[in-house]
C-alpha cells in the first residue's frame, strides 16, 4: 500500500520512494488476499496496546497527493471519529515497508489510514456484530472512494470482515485517554446486539392466517438502528438493483434489514444466490403473510 503512494507523494517521504511500477492496494485491478496456511489461533491475537508515542514530525505526516486527491494528516494529538468502509490488505504488501517505514506485517493488529497521525492508535467497531478491536496506524491508505480504513489480515479477521469491505465505526485513541487507561472498555459492559435469525439461507415463516404469502430477504437483525442503517448504506452501494427494495422494519425489538418484497420465493431464492456468489451478501428468506 505505501510503496506507489511515496512514490506518488511530493517530498513526503523521509526515505527513498519505491519504483512507480510497485504494486499498490489502491489501484482498483489490483487483486490481494491471505497467504496459504496462515498460522493457527489468529483469532486469540491480542489488540495492539495503545502507549505513548510521539507523532512523526514530516515524513508520513506531511500533505500529500494521491490519484488527484491531496490529503492533510492530522499532526497533533487531536480527536477523530467517523463511519465508513473497511478493506483488508494481505500476502501483496507482507513484509514490505509502510508508510512509517516499519516492516508490513498481515498478522498484526495494525492499519492503513489516510490522514491519522503515524504512529497513533485507533478502536474499530464493526456494526453488525458488536465486535470491536484496537489497532496501531502505520500505514496510509486505502484511497478508494467510501473506504476510511484498511486493516491488516488479522484485524479484519477479527472482525469478521474477511469477505470483502464493510461499514465500521473508527474512533482514535487520544493521549488523554491513554494516560488515564479510559481506551479499556469496562469488564461489564454489553456488546451491542446482533441476532441472525437463522443460519444464512434458513426460511423464516411469519403468517397469520388468510393473508397472501410475501418473500423478503432478510440482511440482519439488530439491537441499534444504527446497525441496521449502515448496513443498508453498505448493500445499497454493494448492489444499486436492490435499493429500492431496501427497508428496515423494527419487529420484537429489533431492527431487521430486509429487501423486498419478492413474488415467489423462487425469485427471491435466486436474488440470494446472486448476492452471495457476486457480492458475498449472506442473507436470509423470510415468509410473510
Amino acid at each position: 500500500m505505501a510503496l506507489t503512494l511515496l512514490a506518488l507523494m511530493t517530498g513526503c517521504a523521509t526515505r527513498s520512494p519505491a519504483p512507480a511500477s510497485a504494486p499498490s492496494s489502491s489501484a482498483p485491478t489490483d487483486r490481494d488476499g491471505p497467504l496459504p496456511n496462515p498460522p493457527a489461533d489468529l483469532s486469540r491475537v491480542p489488540d495492539a496496546v495503545p502507549r505513548l508515542e510521539p507523532i512523526r514530525i514530516g515524513g508520513p505526516n506531511k500533505p500529500y497527493e494521491v490519484l488527484g486527491e491531496r490529503y492533510e494528516p492530522i499532526a497533533t494529538d487531536a480527536p477523530y471519529a467517523d463511519r465508513g468502509l473497511a478493506s483488508w490488505y494481505g500476502r501483496k504488501f507482507h513484509g514490505r515497508p509502510t508508510a512509517s517505514g516499519e516492516v508490513y506485517n498481515m498478522y498484526a493488529m495494525t492499519a492503513a489510514h489516510a490522514t491519522l497521525p503515524i504512529p497513533s492508535y485507533a478502536r474499530v467497531r464493526n456494526p453488525a456484530n458488536g465486535r470491536e478491536i484496537i489497532v496501531r496506524i502505520n500505514d496510509r491508505g486505502p484511497f478508494h472512494k467510501g473506504r476510511i480504513i484498511d486493516l491488516s489480515y488479522t484485524a479484519a479477521l477479527k472482525l469478521d470482515l474477511l469477505r470483502g469491505v464493510a461499514p465500521v465505526e473508527v474512533k482514535r485513541i487520544t493521549y488523554a485517554e491513554i494516560r488515564a487507561g479510559n481506551w479499556q472498555l469496562p469488564a461489564n459492559e454489553p456488546a451491542p446486539v446482533y441476532v441472525p435469525d437463522t443460519p444464512p439461507g434458513g426460511p423464516v415463516r411469519e403468517t397469520t392466517p388468510g393473508a397472501a404469502v410475501t418473500y423478503w430477504l432478510q440482511f440482519g437483525a439488530f439491537g441499534k438502528l444504527d446497525g441496521a442503517e449502515a448496513l443498508r448504506q453498505y448493500v445499497a452501494e454493494a448492489d444499486l438493483t436492490l435499493l429500492p427494495l431496501l427497508t428496515i422494519v423494527r419487529e420484537a425489538g429489533l431492527h431487521r434489514l430486509r429487501a423486498g418484497p419478492f413474488p415467489t420465493a423462487d425469485e427471491a431464492r435466486s436474488t440470494a444466490t446472486r448476492l452471495r456468489e457476486t457480492r458475498g451478501l449472506d442473507t436470509t428468506l423470510v415468509e410473510k403473510r
